[in-house]
């Protein structure tokens, strides 16, 4: 594996000012390590809505051929390192007692597309609005999940949605898809079907797939935005505790059985706890779940998405963010937001959605508005993993029957009540790159005490809007003001625990190797650039500790793209500033 110089380093990095000083002892991380020990940040997709249609067979992709060429494109374009792999219920059980085995196995060589390239996968049992078979065939809406035997086990009223801007209203006021979802909670027979297929089904997977492939694999989301469908009188918190955490908890069990005991349980609170319109919930009153689960939530900006004009920026996504990271504290799980974004198109767009994405990045890196993170960096917590939604290698290219009718076929967009988020179209990215392939610690040899980013994405489409910097260096640090002033950088601060495997950041397209600067404590020969793992143009930046325990290292990684001449002492009074601050985090 070739391995290129970064430029600069050897001119502003040397042993002289370390930080290899003993500091207190590191706060347990309930995040995902790797096989090194090494605290693992998960970037990436959801892989994709797809799997809602007939005409894809219920699989995010047609052919495993599609699939490596989506996996492939992805790791090369965004440096993603993991995706939620979304299967159907319909799919996996299309009749009662029947288990689809040839679905399942095209599953798993889709999987190993992705495996295969290094990137990580997250199973998810997906469904909205319960299943497609409860909405007639002129309908304005349809669903997806559960088959249609288990719809005619029940006696639903015709569907409807009243007046709804969004299909999620469904949830809200469509009696038919309420009674159908309470039944999922009430009637054990449907519950116990459920779990007889994901036993069969994670059976079937986990002795299918190559223990290399199996190895990448995350765990499980067991049921996709679990809504309650009647709380008979009690709260959300209740409604969790009686029917939601039982249902995770005999999960775990079919887990168990099925050669996933070792893979947690990625676990939803209920769709709504969140978001603007939010609802009592958050699994807030359960006991602790314990590292066999992960919080597993959700974020949309609903009201972004509706009725609010305005313009996301700076910080708006920290406090959403920073619930998730609480409430995994809280459980004594790690955390993850395995579904984020906004449409591409669309009144809820309308230009806005490359910051508005921006923002939730921003808040997934850290707990901190890129204002306050210089002088507050001490707090700006773990770095939370995420999933945007989504990735549809079809998206404007669909020819999907809604509710199976050849007088509603749906070609533009997702070809799903007329939604449009996919990143990608035609092989090309939809946003501006610097909102999606991003500098982020994919592995840290230790503890994370602080990252940040500043992408310098535009908002508008195409990057055509306008450029503002958010993580702005204050004027007390003068030299580091000048070095990071108009250019995309980032600053990852972190605790040694004496791992032998180096820190490793995905290096954005946009950063080149040989403008590429590097300020920190490391020594020169320390820094390096190499490839991703299953990547042919696709880099990543290594940093290699002292390994001495309880060391604290920091790293300014700075895109000098732009070809102009720093000034070697400029460099070295930043390097001085960078120290000292990253020093007195303590």
């Amino acid at each position: 594996m070739r391995l290129f110089r970064v430029f600069l380093v050897l001119m502003v990095l040397g042993a002289s000012l370390s930080l290899s000083r003993p500091v207190a002892a590191a706060t347990t991380s309930f995040g995902p390590t790797d096989s090194a020990g090494r605290e693992i940040v998960l970037r990436g997709f959801n892989v994709s809505g797809s799997t809602k249609l007939r005409e894809t067979g219920f699989l995010p992709f047609r052919s495993t051929a599609d699939a490596v060429a989506s996996a492939t494109a992805m790791r090369e374009l965004t440096g993603a390192n993991a995706v939620r792999f979304l299967i159907s219920w319909e799919g996996v059980q299309p009749t009662a007692g029947t288990i689809d085995t040839a679905y399942l196995d095209r599953a798993a060589a889709q999987i190993r597309a992705f495996t295969d390239r290094g990137i990580r996968v997250l199973l998810d049992w997906h469904q909205d609005l319960y299943s497609a078979h409860l909405f007639h065939s002129d309908s304005w809406y349809t669903g997806d999940g559960a088959p249609q035997w288990v719809i005619d086990l029940g006696d639903y009223p015709t569907e409807s949605c009243g007046i709804c801007v969004l299909w999620g209203q469904n949830m809200l006021t469509n009696n038919a898809v309420r009674e159908a979802a309470y039944d999922f909670w009430h009637v054990s027979t449907i519950q116990d079907a459920y779990l007889s297929q994901a036993r069969s089904a994670l059976t079937r997977l986990s002795s299918t797939l190559p223990a290399s492939s199996f190895a990448m694999v995350l765990g499980v989301d067991p049921f996709n935005e679990p809504f309650d469908g009647g709380l008979d009188g009690a709260s959300g918190t209740t409604w969790e505790q009686n029917y939601l955490l039982p249902f995770y908890q005999r999960f775990r069990t079919v887990m168990d059985q099925s050669g996933w005991t070792a893979k947690p349980l990625y676990a939803e609170p209920l769709v709504f706890w969140n978001t603007t319109f939010g609802e009592a919930g958050g699994l807030s009153t359960i006991p602790a779940l314990g590292t066999r689960y992960v919080f597993n939530s959700h974020y949309y900006d609903g009201a972004r998405m509706t009725v609010d004009p305005t313009a996301a920026g700076d910080g708006t996504y920290t406090a959403a963010m920073n619930r998730i990271r609480d409430r995994a504290t809280a459980l004594g799980t790690g955390a993850i937001v395995s579904e984020f974004g906004n449409a591409m198109s669309g009144t809820s767009s309308s230009g806005r959605t490359p910051w508005m994405v921006r923002a939730m990045y921003q808040g997934l890196d850290s707990r901190l508005s890129g204002a306050n993170f210089w002088n507050n960096a001490a707090t700006a917590g773990t770095v939370l993993s995420g999933m945007q939604w989504h990735w549809d290698t079809y998206s404007g290219k669909h020819s999907e029957l809604m509710n199976g009718n050849p007088d509603k076929v749906q070609t533009t967009g997702d070809a799903w009540n007329g939604e449009d988020h996919s990143v990608i179209a035609g092989g090309a990215l939809r946003l501006d790159t610097r909102v999606l392939d991003r500098l982020y610690p994919s592995a840290v040899a230790g503890t994370t005490v602080a990252f940040a980013y500043e992408d310098l994405a535009r908002d508008g489409y195409a990057g055509a809007g306008t450029q503002r910097a958010w993580l702005t260096v204050p004027s007390r640090l003068p030299n580091l003001a000048t070095v990071v002033s108009g250019r995309q950088y980032g600053v990852l601060v972190w605790k040694d625990t004496g791992l032998a495997a180096p820190t490793e950041l995905h290096l954005p397209a946009s950063f080149p190797t040989a403008r590429t600067i590097v300020l920190g404590d490391l020594a020169a020969g320390a820094v390096a650039v190499t490839t991703e793992t299953g990547a042919t143009t696709a880099r990543k930046l290594q940093l290699t500790g002292t390994g001495a325990t309880g060391a604290t290292h920091v790293a300014l990684v700075v895109n000098n793209g732009d070809g102009a001449t720093i000034p070697a002492a400029t460099l070295t009074a930043a390097r001085t500033e960078l120290l000292a601050w990253a020093a007195a985090l303590g």
